[in-house]
C-alpha cells in the first residue's frame, strides 16, 4: 500500500496515558521504522512527548477522539505540529487485536496510508466560545428543573398555584413564596400580592393558595430551591456576559443571522460557537450538513435504497436547531414556516422539523460565506418554483382524475 505520509504518528490516549508510534522512512533494507513509548498526561509529560515527536521530525499526529482526554494533547501537540482528530467509528481494528500498543501502531498506519480524514476541530477562540455557550445551557437546564422541584414541593403542600397561571416561577410566584416563608398563610393577602394580568385571576389564586404549607418542612426546601435559582439567575448572567464578549467581534455577523426566522441572538451565538465561521472547511452547505448529521443517512445496496437512520451529531448545534426550527414554523408568511406544513401534512412533525433545520443550517452556511442577509423566498415559493405550463398540467390531470373535461381558454 503506498504511503501517502513519510513521518506520521498515532496516539493512544486515556486519562492517565498517552502510547504513542512513530513510523518513519527506514534505514537499510528496512522500507520503515517504527518506535513506540509511553508517556503520561501532564502537561510536562505532554511536552516530553512533542520533543520526541519533533525529534523524528514528524509532520502529522493523528488521534482517536476519546471523551475529553483528547484536548489537552491536541492542545500542546497543534502548536508545533499538524494534527488530526480521528472519528473512533473510523478506526475499527480486527476483533481479538485490542491493546494500547495495537491501537496506536494502528492509527498510526491508518494516517500514514491516507485512510482515514481528520474531524472538524474549530480554532482555540471558537472552542473558548463554545464552552461558554454549552456552560450556559447545562445552567440554563438545570434552572428548569430547579423550577420544577419547585413545583412538586408546592404540589405536596397543598399548592396549586399552576393550576391557575401558566409558570410556577414568575414575579408574582416569586412575592407570594417569600410571603409564605416569612410565615404569611392567609390566601386573601397571599392573592392579593398578584401583579399584571394575574390581579384578574385572585379569587381563583385565593382558592389555589389554600393549602398545608409548612414552614418547619416545606419552608426549608422552598428556600433552598429559592436560592439555588438565584445562584443560577447570576451563573447565567454572568455566562451572558461573557459570551457578548466574545461575540462582539461577531456583531454583523449575528444581525445578519437573526434575519433567518426562529434565529434570534442567541441561537445565533450557537451556530457560531458549534460550526465556526470559516465556512472554506466544508466545500459546500451539504458537507456541512452531513457534518452536523442533520440530514439521512445512506443505506442502499444494489439497486435496493432502504431507510436511512440519521446519523449521531453534534447534540448542542441539533438542539439549539430544533428550538430555532419550532419558531420558523410559528412564523408568518415565510417560506420555512410553508415548507414546514407542507411536509408536516405528508409525513409527521419529526420529518417535518428535521427539514426545517436543514434549512436553517444550509442557510447559516451561506450567510456565513458570504455575510449576505437572509433571503426570504416567500410562502408560496413551493408553488411559484414550477413554471405556469407545468402548474397548468398539474392541475387540469388532477381534474380530469375526478371525471371533469377541461377546456384551457387563454385570458384577454
Amino acid at each position: 500500500m503506498d504511503v501517502v505520509i513519510e513521518r506520521c504518528a498515532g496516539l493512544d490516549v486515556h486519562r492517565d496515558t498517552v502510547v504513542a508510534t512513530v513510523r518513519v522512512p527506514g534505514t537499510g533494507r528496512r522500507r520503515r521504522d517504527q518506535e513506540t513509548r509511553t508517556f503520561g498526561t501532564t502537561l510536562a509529560q505532554l511536552e516530553r512527548l512533542a520533543d520526541w515527536l519533533q525529534s523524528h521530525a514528524v509532520t502529522l499526529v493523528g488521534m482517536e477522539s476519546t471523551g475529553v482526554y483528547w484536548r489537552p494533547v491536541f492542545y500542546v501537540l497543534e502548536q508545533r505540529f499538524d494534527c488530526w482528530l480521528v472519528n473512533a467509528q473510523h478506526m475499527r481494528n480486527v476483533p481479538g487485536r485490542k491493546s494500547d500498543v495495537l491501537d496506536s501502531v494502528w492509527c498510526c498506519q491508518l494516517v500514514e496510508h491516507g485512510l482515514v480524514r481528520p474531524s472538524f476541530v474549530p480554532p482555540p477562540e471558537i472552542r473558548r466560545l463554545r464552552d461558554l455557550t454549552r456552560q450556559r445551557a447545562v445552567q440554563v437546564q438545570e434552572r428548569g428543573r430547579s423550577i420544577q422541584r419547585l413545583d412538586n414541593v408546592l404540589q405536596d403542600a397543598g399548592i396549586k398555584l399552576t393550576s391557575v397561571t401558566s409558570e410556577t416561577y414568575s414575579v408574582s410566584a416569586r412575592l407570594m413564596l417569600e410571603a409564605l416563608l416569612g410565615g404569611t398563610t392567609d390566601p386573601a393577602v397571599l392573592a392579593n400580592l398578584a401583579k399584571g394580568v394575574m390581579r384578574k385571576k385572585i379569587p381563583q389564586l385565593q382558592e389555589a393558595l389554600a393549602g398545608r404549607f409548612e414552614i418547619a418542612h416545606h419552608g426549608v426546601l422552598v428556600a433552598g430551591l429559592l436560592a439555588h435559582i438565584d445562584a443560577l439567575d447570576q451563573a447565567i448572567a454572568n455566562l451572558e456576559a461573557r459570551i457578548d464578549i466574545h461575540t462582539h467581534p461577531y456583531a454583523d455577523l449575528i444581525e445578519l443571522l437573526s434575519t433567518i426566522p426562529g434565529v434570534k441572538r442567541r441561537a445565533a451565538q450557537v451556530l457560531i460557537a458549534e460550526c465556526g465561521i470559516d465556512m472554506t472547511i466544508f466545500p459546500t452547505a451539504q458537507h456541512l450538513a452531513s457534518w452536523a448529521a442533520i440530514c439521512p443517512g445512506n443505506n442502499q445496496s444494489g439497486r435496493r435504497r432502504n431507510r436511512g437512520k440519521t446519523r449521531r451529531g453534534d447534540t448542542w448545534l441539533r438542539t439549539t436547531l430544533t428550538q430555532a426550527a419550532h419558531a420558523a414554523a410559528r412564523s408568518k408568511n415565510t417560506y420555512l414556516a410553508s415548507h414546514y406544513w407542507q411536509i408536516r401534512g405528508r409525513r409527521g412533525d419529526h420529518k417535518a422539523i428535521g427539514a426545517t433545520r436543514h434549512d436553517i443550517l444550509i442557510a447559516y452556511y451561506y450567510i456565513a460565506r458570504g455575510r449576505v442577509p437572509y433571503r426570504e423566498l416567500g410562502a408560496d415559493w413551493l408553488a411559484r418554483r414550477n413554471s405556469p405550463e407545468h402548474r397548468t398540467r398539474r392541475l387540469v390531470k388532477q381534474l380530469e382524475a375526478l371525471g371533469h373535461k377541461v377546456t384551457l381558454e387563454a385570458a384577454a
